[in-house]
């Protein structure tokens, strides 16, 4: 594994005149590491991401790459290389002057620079595109060179700005798939800004939730899927995201209107309110469960996502495809307790 590409962001605040866009960030990612910074549209993580690169500078706080202080260095002495959502490319140059760019600016020999480029460009399947120029190539391959043009020169530190958003659903899975593989292959730690979830979910080791200028929560996908830290987190990740409930708790009873759940922990004797977090396909139809109306039902081919309304509240189940929920029809739902996640509607946070 390589040993280059530690990063450690300490307490960063950038502010844009009265906006905050960053309120005291802290995050560490491991060399090797493929890290997303996952979150919605205004919450942060390109901000950070072109701190990492030295595109923006801070107004508190340090970052460090390799145990170097890097916070006021310039972007061509911190060895990172970025991908923009816009791939940048010199449309006058062709692909191989492209990629061969980095290179020819630090003054490689012209026999590195060609190795160097062939190398890099059959990395990414491109080496038959070498004389063309970036007007002659689909979305995708212009991509494939931005990419190969960031991994000529070997960086310690891979920045990926929405790298995908531009292509297809077809070829953004299949090139999502790509980029992991080539990840692994360089073994460079990689720094990945999406606000799509399930890139973050099938691409990334662990991933920061931005939120506000904040990290909210970090861990792998599967940690932060299966223990959201709060209700923000909760109904931002999944797709349908998870539904909150008004409850109450005293000891092991958890209480839906006048629906009863037992379960397994004990939260004291004292009745207190709760929001009741569960996953859309933890529902199931159960003759004994809380009564629902069905307001529209979705068919998804191997599944049926349905709007039920359970009171006055509107939730989100997906269910096999073979479950008859017409519009109108009332229905009664259950979950078991091991499904449950509960929140405090104060806080807004785990319980």
């Amino acid at each position: 594994m390589n040993q280059f590409g530690r990063v450690a962001l300490k307490g960063i605040v950038k502010r844009y005149g009265a906006f905050t866009a960053l309120r005291g960030v802290s995050l560490e990612i491991e060399p090797g590491e493929f890290f997303a910074l996952l979150g919605p549209s205004g919450s942060g993580k390109t901000t950070t991401l072109r701190i990492l690169a030295g595109l923006e500078t801070v107004d508190e706080g340090a970052v460090t790459l390799d145990g170097v202080d890097v916070t006021g260095s310039e972007p061509g002495q911190r060895d990172v290389a970025m991908v923009f959502q816009s791939y940048a490319l010199y449309p006058h140059m062709t692909v191989f002057e492209n990629i061969a760019f980095p290179l020819k600016m630090i003054g490689g020999s012209k026999s590195e620079i060609v190795t160097a480029v062939r190398g890099a460009a059959a990395k990414v399947r491109i080496d038959h595109l070498l004389d063309r120029r970036p007007g002659q190539l689909s979305g995708g391959q212009q991509q494939r060179v931005a990419l190969a043009r960031a991994i000529v020169r070997q960086p310690r530190l891979f920045l990926l700005d929405e790298p995908l958003s531009n292509l297809d659903a077809k070829l953004r899975v299949e090139t999502r798939v790509e980029l992991k593989k080539l990840q692994r292959s360089l073994g460079v730690t990689t720094a990945y800004v999406t606000h799509d979830q399930e890139e973050a979910m099938t691409i990334a080791d662990r991933m920061a939730v931005f939120m506000d200028g904040n990290i909210v929560q970090v861990g792998t996908p599967e940690e932060v899927f299966a223990r959201p830290q709060s209700m923000e987190v909760a109904t931002f990740l999944g797709n349908p995201p998870m539904n909150l409930l008004p409850g109450t708790i005293s000891g092991r009873d958890l209480k839906i209107g006048t629906h009863a759940v037992a379960l397994h922990e004990n939260y004291g004797s004292t009745e207190r309110r709760v929001m009741v977090g569960v996953r859309p396909g933890a529902f199931r139809i159960d003759r004994a469960g809380i009564p629902a109306q069905v307001d529209l039902t979705e068919q998804l081919g191997d599944s049926v996502i349905a709007d039920l309304r359970v009171a006055e509240t509107l939730i989100r189940v997906r269910m096999p495809e073979k479950t008859r929920m017409p519009e109108g029809a009332q229905v009664r739902i259950a979950f078991d307790s091991e499904d449950v996640h509960l929140f405090d509607p104060e806080t807004r946070m785990r319980l």
